[in-house]
Formats: C-alpha cells, structure tokens, sequence
C-alpha cells in the first residue's frame, strides 16, 4: 500500500509523545506520517474512534500502534523495510 499516510496521535508535553515526533524528522518521514495532536478535538475524536487510550499511538490503516515502544518498533519497521502496510 505505497502512498498511505499514517497518522501519530500525540501529545506535545509527553515524552514518549516528543520521541516518536523526534523519530519521524530523524528519519524524513513527515510526508509519511501526519502529526496528530489529541488537544485537538477532531484529532481526539479520530484517536478515540480507533480505540485509543494512550499516547502516543499510529495508526496504519488497520492496527493502533499505542505506547512508546510498539510506535518506535512500527516506524522503525517503515524505515527499515520501506514499508507502510
């Protein structure tokens, strides 16, 4: 599914929210990933519709990534593979 935009919910103040913002600029992967802040309404509703319940969490189309880790281990997995499915 090349071309498909996954989407980071996140939270500015948030430490694990700020290292998986870091690792998307790190990596050139802002026209990959659209930076979702959960401050906002229409970002928290998107979150909350597909089952979220902590920050930060990606979403890929099918699955919410949620927590620092299982989001690093996804994006890493789009680096590294060069693949977003």
């Amino acid at each position: 599914m090349v071309g498909r935009v996954l989407e980071l919910f996140h939270r500015i103040a948030e430490p694990g929210s700020a290292e998986a913002r870091r690792y998307v600029v790190d990596y050139a992967l802002e026209d990959r990933v659209s930076l979702r802040n959960v401050a906002f309404e229409e970002a928290e509703a998107a979150w909350k519709e597909r089952g979220g319940h902590s920050t930060p969490a990606l979403w890929d189309g099918e699955h919410l990534h949620q927590g620092a880790q299982a989001v690093l281990a996804r994006l890493q997995a789009v680096v590294n593979l060069g693949r977003d499915g």
